[in-house]
């Protein structure tokens, strides 16, 4: 573990609080298609574009924190999976 990391962690509780300590976030919103959500009723993820847009923010030093996956409604009759990543840095 270097150093930089060591002091990231430093002053973490036993209940998970202040575990990372990131100077800026940032959040990426990545849907299903739309057009696949109507006519297939559910298209998935782009796992490409996800995985593209990861390794791009990776290289310029981000850090994945957290990601959660929500399910919303899509006009009247469907639902959309997107995928909402938080990055630290």
């Amino acid at each position: 573990m270097t150093a930089e990391a060591r002091a990231r962690y430093s002053g973490a509780s036993n209940r998970g609080e202040g575990v990372m300590a990131f100077r800026e976030y940032k959040v990426l919103h990545v849907a299903e298609g739309g057009c696949g959500t109507i006519f297939l009723g559910a298209s998935g993820l782009p796992l490409k574009r996800i995985e593209v847009d990861l390794n791009k923010h990776a290289a310029e030093g981000w850090q994945m924190v957290f990601m959660v996956i929500e399910m919303k409604r899509f006009w009247l009759f469907w639902t959309r999976e997107a995928a909402i990543i938080t990055l630290g840095r």
